[in-house]
Order: structure tokens, then C-alpha cells, then sequence
């Protein structure tokens, strides 16, 4: 997480110091009203220097935009003023420190926004829905940064879709929300060989497939900094990793809920990783709240909460799920009220636990298999505690080891650079 957003802020610091080289100023008029400004963005782009900011001022526009090799552009309406409806899409490519703000973005044949080979792109208050593609398509080793309030709904496709060591940032330091809603495609969010971050306030709810699906190493980190982060009501389930992806939900004030996702809450496999550092509520689920299967691993620390998962009827049915050579670490939290055990693990997996909470689990506190292991503090040598049956491989105890959260990051640099171009398009 530091290394990503170090990266992003480098960026924008690049953007923030860059001399712009013509500082003009172009006015769009898409309903053709004003006289003396231009009909379309296309038109003014030709006279679009570095430095350039083109306001639009009336709309809607129907065009689609082809960015190609800009430097230091903003495109949008001025600060305060309504947002303006572009049909259309956006193409970016080759481009560095664009700038988009108060676009309300539909492309009927496309992707509301492309992303290819830039860095350093801003959106600001913009929403791309109802695309037949994804509503912001992210590769070739780009760089963006969402600024709340935005929106990323009822697309064809997935509402956001990072691949191709690309690194999309959701911010929302003003308390505002991102939203990631009823999308048709198979995620949310969708990532592969890339790096997803957000600070909260971001819900990612009702898409017909997963809320969060990452594949190809991908890295996320979701923390609740200026407001919960929320996956609820998606088909396929709430979070799926594959592939060696990792993701992280770390707590800075505010929870993040993971609620009613049909069949599972978090499923990791095949060699991937998820942590919870605490906030974390993961309920509602008819499957395990975390599921975590074929050598993968799962770091549950700090004051979580997992509710009311599983159904009867289930053999697999647990609050925690751990399948297939993998393991569960455990340092306090609450597993209470799930159908089956608190923790069922099975085929050479293990759980090593402690000073974990467990009321009425309908299964037990844990079960394994006769492959399966657990070190804990419900047990010494081979007694067992009421609800426990699992073997302990050693008399050693617990695994030592300190995991601390992330600190909250300063996003002061991210402010100056808004505050800088709120006064530059600020209406005199």
C-alpha cells in the first residue's frame, strides 16, 4: 500500500510543479448558445496547448473524445457549476497530468473512459454509467486517481476494470461517496497484474457478479479513512481473489461491511492472500463469511466481526473456511451465531488462533478433518475444549508474530493540487 501511494502521489506532485506552459483558457458551448465559444470539445482541442484548460459551460455534448500525447489538460465545467452530460467516451493514451472534472459520461458503443500509457489522470466529481462497456478501463501501465464524488454504475461491464501493471486510486478525503453499483459485467471491480486502492467512502453493491474480483497478482488495499467501505448485495459473492492477488481491509476510523453477497464474503485460492486488521463485519452470507482454498492464506487481526453465515444442510458450511493446504491466522475478533463451526478446516490446512470471541456457532468453536491441524489458546497437548475437534501438531503454542496496520496517509499534497485547480476554474 505505501509503495503504491507514494507512486500516485509522486505523480501528481510531477503534476502539481509542472509549469503550465500557456495557462489559456477555451470555452465550450455543446448547445451552440454562446457566441464566440466553441460548439464541441473536439473543436477546441486543436488550440489546446500545455497547460490548456477547456470549461464547458452547456451541454448536453455528443461527441467522443480521442486524447492522444496531451500534457497539463483540464476538461470540464467550472467549479460549482452543474454537471455537464457527455454521450460519448473518453479515449486517453500517451498522456500525462489530464484532468477531468464534472463529466457525466454514457458511451452506447464503448467504454465510458479508456486509459492507455498515461499518467497522472484525475477524475474529479464525474460519473461514467450506463456504458456498454466498463465504465473506466485502465492499462498499459497507467496511473489514475478518483476523486469523490463519482460514480461507476449500471454498466455492461464491469464499473471499474484495471489490468496491465496499472494503478487506479478511489479518494474520497472530502467525505464524499464513490459508488460502484449494478453493473452487468463480472465484477464491480475487476483487476488483473495491477493495484487497486481506496479510502473509503466506497460501496460496491447489487453488480451480477462479484463486488471485487482480482486476478494475476493484483494488489488491493481498502481502508475506511474518511468513511466505511461497503460490498453488499452482490450476485456471485463479495470479494475473489486468484492467481497470487492479496488484498487488505485495514480500519481508520469507520467500518468496512461485507453484507448479503450471496454465496461467500471473501473466497481467496490459489496462492492468495487476504488480511482484515480490524473493523471488518462480514455477514449475511449462505456460504462461509471467508472462504480460503488450494495453498492461499488468511491474517483475520484486531476487533472483526463474523455473523450470521452459513445454512443448514451444508457440510462446508463455517464461518471460516480453510481448504486445501492453506492457513488461517487469527488474533482476537468475534465469530459468533454462523450455521456450522466457527472454523472448519480441512486437507492439510491448519488455524493457528487466539484470543478470538466465539458464541453460537451452530457447529462448534473449530473442526478439522484428520489432515487438518490448529495451535491455539482453547487447547494444551491433546485435550480438547467443548466445541474444539482438532488435533495439535506440537506443544509449542501459538506463532509469535506482529502484523501493525498501515498509518494513515497524508493526502495533503492530493488537497493542494485540488485547491489549485478549484481556484483556476473558479468562474470570475
Amino acid at each position: 500500500m505505501n509503495s503504491g501511494l507514494k507512486l500516485c502521489l509522486s505523480l501528481v506532485f510531477v503534476l502539481f510543479l509542472l509549469p503550465a506552459a500557456s495557462q489559456a483558457q477555451l470555452v465550450v458551448d455543446c448547445t451552440g448558445a454562446t457566441p464566440g465559444a466553441f460548439s464541441s470539445i473536439n473543436a477546441a482541442l486543436p488550440s489546446a496547448g500545455v497547460g490548456t484548460a477547456i470549461f464547458v459551460i452547456a451541454g448536453p455534448c455528443n461527441e467522443s473524445l480521442q486524447l492522444a500525447g496531451q500534457l497539463d489538460l483540464f476538461i470540464g465545467t467550472y467549479y460549482g457549476f452543474p454537471n455537464v452530460t457527455l454521450n460519448g467516451g473518453i479515449n486517453v493514451a500517451d498522456s500525462h497530468g489530464v484532468y477531468f472534472h464534472g463529466l457525466d459520461i454514457t458511451n452506447l458503443s464503448g467504454d465510458g473512459i479508456f486509459v492507455g500509457q498515461s499518467q497522472a489522470l484525475i477524475i474529479d466529481t464525474c460519473t461514467s454509467n450506463g456504458n456498454s462497456g466498463n465504465g473506466l478501463n485502465l492499462g498499459s501501465s497507467s496511473e489514475v486517481l478518483i476523486l469523490a464524488p463519482a460514480s461507476f454504475d449500471g454498466n455492461n461491464g464491469s464499473g471499474i476494470y484495471v489490468n496491465g501493471n496499472s494503478y487506479a486510486q478511489i479518494n474520497s478525503f472530502n467525505g464524499q461517496a464513490v459508488d460502484i453499483s449494478n453493473n452487468r459485467g463480472s465484477a464491480g471491480v475487476w483487476s488483473s497484474q495491477a493495484a487497486v486502492t481506496t479510502y473509503g467512502r466506497t460501496t460496491i453493491s447489487n453488480n451480477l457478479g462479484w463486488g471485487v474480483q482480482f486476478y494475476g497478482g493484483t494488489r488491493g488495499q481498502f481502508g475506511s479513512l474518511s468513511g466505511p467501505n461497503t460490498i453488499t448485495g452482490n450476485q456471485q459473492g463479495g470479494v475473489f481473489l486468484q492467481e497470487n492477488a492479496e488484498i487488505s481491509f485495514f480500519n481508520f476510523g469507520s467500518q468496512t461491511l461485507i453484507q448479503n453477497n450471496g454465496p461467500v464474503g471473501i473466497t481467496a485460492g490459489f496462492g492468495s492472500q487476504v488480511t482484515l486488521y480490524g473493523g471488518v463485519e462480514i455477514s449475511g452470507h449462505s456460504g462461509p463469511a471467508l472462504d480460503v482454498y488450494a495453498n492461499s492464506q488468511a491474517n483475520v487481526s484486531g476487533t472483526n466481526n463474523l455473523h450470521n453465515n452459513g445454512v443448514p444442510g451444508d457440510a462446508r458450511s463455517a464461518a471460516i473456511l480453510v481448504d486445501g493446504n492453506s492457513e488461517a491466522f487469527l488474533r482476537g475478533g468475534t465469530i459468533a451465531q454462523n450455521i456450522g463451526p466457527a472454523i472448519l478446516a480441512l486437507v492439510n490446512s491448519s488455524a493457528d488462533l487466539s484470543g478470538v470471541t466465539f458464541g453460537s456457532n451452530s457447529g462448534g468453536v473449530v473442526v478439522c478433518d484428520s489432515s487438518a491441524y490448529m495451535v491455539s489458546d482453547l487447547t494444551s497437548g491433546t485435550t480438547t475444549a467443548p466445541g474444539v475437534g482438532c488435533r495439535t501438531p506440537h506443544s509449542l503454542g501459538n506463532r509469535r508474530f506482529t502484523k501493525q496496520q498501515p498509518l494513515a496517509p497524508d493526502f495533503s499534497v492530493l488537497k493542494a493540487l485540488q485547491a489549485k485547480m478549484m481556484a483556476r476554474a473558479t468562474k470570475h
